[in-house]
C-alpha cells in the first residue's frame, strides 16, 4: 500500500512538474524581481521619482501643482495623485482619458518648483511589464487562467514532493545536506530535493496566497471564514455639497487635514472621481505599523474639501485585515527588509526547481534508453548461434 501511494505521488509529481514547469519558472523568476520593486523603482527611474530637496523643504500648494498638470494636458483627466513621505520625491499625477483607467499616463512634478520633470505610460514601465508577466504571462485573461492552474499544480507538486522526499532513519542526513563534491547527477538531485525541502514552507505559503488573485472564490473564502459573510462592496460615499460651492485650495486643505488626522509617515494617494456625485478618497499607509500594508482611508467633499467620513484600519473587520495580510505575505514585505530578503532567496531557489527537475527526468529517460540499447546485442546472440547450427 505504501509503495503504491509513493508510486502515485511520483507520477503526479513528475507529470504535473513537466506540465507546469515553464510557467512556475517564469512566475518565480518575475516574482523575485518584484520583491524589491519599491526600492528599485526610484533607482531605475531616478528622473521620474527623485528631485533635489531644498534645505528648508516647503512644497507648493497641491492645487497649484494640479493646475500646472491640468494646463499641460487639458484633454486628460487627473484621476490620482501620489505623494511619497520623502522630501526628495516628486508628486505623481495619474491621468486618464474618459472612464478607461487601464492605460494611465503619469506625470512627475517637482513639488518645490512645479516643474514637470518626467512623464511615462504606466503599462510601458519595467515593473508593470514584469507584473503582467508574473500574473498573466502578458496574455490577459488567458494568461491568468494558465497561471492559476499552474499554481494549483505547483501546490500538489510540493505535497507529492514532500511525500517522495520523506526519509527513513538511514536517509535523514542525506535528505538534509547537499553533497557538493558529488558527481553532477547526484548534485543535481540534491539541489532539487534538499533545497526544495528547505523552501517548501515559504513557497507553499506564497503559492497559496497567489490563488487569491487567480480565483474569486478563494478571495471570498477569506471573508466567509473570518466575517461570516461575503466581502462588502466599498466605494466612496456620496458628495453632499453642490457643484457651485467649489472652494479654492481644497486639495491643500485635504492634505493638511489628512496630516492632522493621520500624523504617521506613509504614502498618500488621492483618488479623484469623475462624477460630481462621489467624494474624494484619500488613502495613507502607516509606515510605523508593525506589519506592512496597513492603510487608512478618509473621504472628503470634492467641492469644498471638508471631511465626510473615515475608514480606519483599526476599525476594519477581521476578514479585511486578513485580506490585507495576503499581499505582504505573498511578496515578503510583511516585516520589511528581512522578510523581503528571504522572499528573494526563496523565489530564486523556486525558479531553479523546474530546471533541476527536468534534468532529473531527462537523465532517467536517457538511462532507460541506454539500458535497452545494452540489452539488444545480448538478445541477438542466440539467433546468430541458431542460424549457424542450422547451416
Amino acid at each position: 500500500m505504501k509503495k503504491t501511494f509513493k508510486k502515485i505521488a511520483s507520477q503526479l509529481h513528475l507529470w504535473l512538474g513537466v506540465s507546469s514547469g515553464l510557467v512556475v519558472f517564469i512566475v518565480a523568476l518575475t516574482g523575485s524581481i518584484l520583491v524589491f520593486e519599491d526600492e528599485l523603482e526610484p533607482v531605475i527611474y531616478r528622473k521620474f521619482h527623485v528631485v533635489e530637496a531644498p534645505k528648508d523643504p516647503s512644497p507648493l500648494p497641491l492645487d497649484n501643482l494640479r493646475a500646472v498638470v491640468a494646463n499641460a494636458y487639458p484633454k486628460q483627466r487627473i484621476a490620482r495623485i501620489a505623494i511619497e513621505p520623502h522630501a526628495n520625491r516628486t508628486i505623481i499625477f495619474g491621468l486618464v482619458k474618459g472612464k478607461k483607467e487601464k492605460n494611465v499616463f503619469s506625470v512627475a512634478v517637482n513639488p518645490y518648483t512645479a516643474e514637470i520633470t518626467d512623464t511615462r505610460r504606466e503599462n510601458e514601465s519595467f515593473f508593470h511589464i514584469v507584473l503582467q508577466l508574473h500574473r498573466y504571462l502578458c496574455m490577459e485573461d488567458t494568461g491568468k487562467a494558465i497561471t492559476g492552474v499552474a499554481c494549483v499544480m505547483f501546490i500538489v507538486i510540493m505535497i507529492t514532493g514532500l511525500v517522495l522526499w520523506w526519509p527513513n532513519r538511514k536517509q535523514t542526513k542525506q535528505r538534509l545536506t547537499i553533497k557538493w563534491n558529488a558527481k553532477f547527477k547526484r548534485l543535481n538531485w540534491d539541489l532539487h530535493a534538499v533545497f526544495g525541502f528547505y523552501v517548501l514552507p515559504f513557497t507553499f505559503l506564497i503559492a497559496l496566497t497567489g490563488l487569491v488573485w487567480s480565483y474569486k472564490w478563494v478571495n471570498n473564502m477569506i471573508y466567509l471564514t473570518f466575517d461570516g459573510k461575503p466581502q462588502q462592496k466599498r466605494e466612496a460615499p456620496a458628495n453632499i455639497s453642490l457643484a457651485n460651492a467649489a472652494a479654492t485650495g481644497k486639495l491643500a486643505k485635504i492634505a493638511t487635514e489628512t496630516g492632522r488626522l493621520l500624523p504617521h509617515p506613509g504614502r498618500i494617494q488621492f483618488t479623484l472621481p469623475e462624477s460630481d456625485s462621489l467624494s474624494i478618497t484619500v488613502s495613507k499607509t502607516n509606515d510605523e505599523a508593525s506589519i506592512s500594508n496597513v492603510v487608512d482611508f478618509l473621504y472628503f467633499d470634492q467641492h469644498d474639501g471638508h471631511l465626510l467620513s473615515k475608514r480606519l484600519y483599526d476599525d476594519e473587520t477581521a476578514g479585511m485585515k486578513v485580506r490585507r495580510l495576503v499581499f505582504p505575505i505573498h511578496t515578503g514585505s510583511i516585516w520589511g527588509w528581512p522578510t523581503k530578503a528571504l522572499a528573494l532567496l526563496v523565489a530564486l531557489i523556486t525558479a531553479t526547481l523546474p530546471v533541476t527537475g527536468v534534468v532529473i527526468w531527462v537523465g532517467r529517460k536517457f538511462k532507460k534508453k541506454e539500458k535497452k540499447t545494452r540489452k539488444s546485442p545480448a538478445a541477438s546472440h542466440p539467433t546468430v548461434r541458431t542460424r549457424a547450427t542450422v547451416s
